[in-house]
């Protein structure tokens, strides 16, 4: 896989660079609520302008129906990356058309422009080859060079991702350089003891890396909404709780496997418990009671884990030499929930273990509350993407890039 920096030795001045960025960002109305992924292509972008290439930032935001929706515009981060970077950032209405064109024309060397949302063509997500390579050539045409920086959409096979390196030259922005080598910590020579704490709402969303970590972890502790399948496999009532009735045997599988195999798979023993899922939008305060997670009410939904388990987890992590999470612990957009995402932040940071925060709801948790981000070892910007690579996955985005 070429390197930026070998790009860069080439030579980049006056060429039309074409970066493929992730600045799916979260939005309330127009409003950035977290610009991680935004600040996270900086130090390609801002390499790129300084060698004087012409910077041509492509993403998605989203997901529109392949049509101009103004809700999932990317003016907002245009707008946000021009502040980062100290300079004006063009902007242009569509992805191919005329403003495109006209944008990436107008640009000097040192320039940076920010094409509309490219799914609102709908080549871009297209399963048919023939319209997605015909997007792919339009996006050639106003670009002499590739460089893939958008880690959280190389598990993608889109237009932009996988067709299109496929016409132009093309390397590896230092983003995707960065997370390929954190995740090969966590795939290649791990450092014991490995610990992984999952969380999020679905079992079914982990189940391929579950399946996959039961031969490397030597801890999993599971969190969040998908606990309550594997409480439900244990026997437990679990109330109102989300539950996926049909994982139950996939579950219980995995569960007489991590004991065969010798990997330690702990389960919450208390959770704090409600009637009623709480209004993110006030926050206002929320009525609950803390129960053991083999008593939770029959008519109430567990929505974080409750003291003991913080306790118990911290204590998990504690000894670890690695440790890989991926989903929040409870419903942390609520502060009345949040002590179980926090604990868990807490115990990474007050450990010695190289830390990977695995991306997603995960990397905008630690930010929402309050952590410094270079107390982790790593905070990577594609939570699907990293679970694709950890599950051996080839992902379209990475295989692109190779020579």
């Amino acid at each position: 896989m070429k390197t930026i920096d070998e790009l860069l030795a080439e030579g980049v001045s006056g060429k039309r660079v074409f970066v493929r960025a992730d600045l799916n960002v979260p939005l309330d109305g127009t409003t950035i609520t977290d610009d991680g992924r935004i600040r996270a292509v900086l130090p390609t972008v801002k390499a790129l302008a300084g060698a004087g290439a012409r910077v041509v930032v492509a993403s998605h935001l989203g997901r529109p129906k392949g049509a101009p929706d103004p809700a999932f515009s990317l003016a907002p981060a245009a707008a946000r990356l021009g502040e980062l970077l100290g300079a004006e950032v063009a902007f242009a209405t569509d992805t191919v058309g005329e403003s495109a064109r006209a944008t990436v024309a107008g640009l000097g060397d040192g320039g940076v422009a920010v094409l509309e949302n490219l799914r609102f063509n709908p080549g871009e997500t297209s399963k048919d080859d023939a319209e997605r390579g015909a997007f792919a050539d339009e996006l050639a045409s106003l670009a002499d060079v590739y460089v893939g920086d958008g880690f959280g959409a190389v598990h993608r096979g889109h237009a932009s991702v996988y067709d299109l390196p496929a016409r132009l030259p093309h390397a590896a922005g230092y983003l995707i350089a960065a997370e390929v080598s954190v995740l090969k910590k966590l795939t290649e020579d791990v450092k014991r003891p490995y610990v992984v704490v999952l969380g999020g709402a679905k079992v079914s969303d982990k189940l391929a890396v579950i399946d996959s970590l039961l031969a490397k972890a030597d801890r999993l502790l599971i969190g969040g909404g998908m606990a309550y399948t594997f409480l439900k496999a244990q026997g437990h009532e679990v109330g109102v709780s989300l539950l996926q009735e049909d994982q139950v045997p996939v579950v219980k599988e995995y569960m007489e496997r991590a004991e065969r195999n010798g990997v330690e798979l702990v389960l919450p023993v208390d959770v704090l418990a409600s009637t009623e899922f709480p209004d993110l939008k006030t926050k206002a305060p929320a009525e609950y009671i803390a129960v053991d997670a083999d008593r939770i009410p029959a008519d109430k939904e567990g929505l974080d884990i409750g003291p003991k388990t913080r306790e118990l987890y911290a204590s998990k992590i504690a000894d670890a030499a690695t440790v890989f999470w991926n989903g929040p612990l409870g419903v942390f957009e609520h502060p009345d929930y949040a002590g179980g995402t926090r604990a868990i932040a807490q115990a990474l940071v007050d450990g010695k273990a190289f830390t990977v925060v695995g991306g997603g709801d995960s990397a905008a948790a630690v930010r929402t509350l309050g952590f410094d981000e270079n107390a982790f070892g790593h905070i990577s910007t594609g939570g699907g993407a990293s679970l694709e690579y950890l599950e051996g996955k080839t992902l379209p985005g990475l295989a692109a890039l190779e020579d």
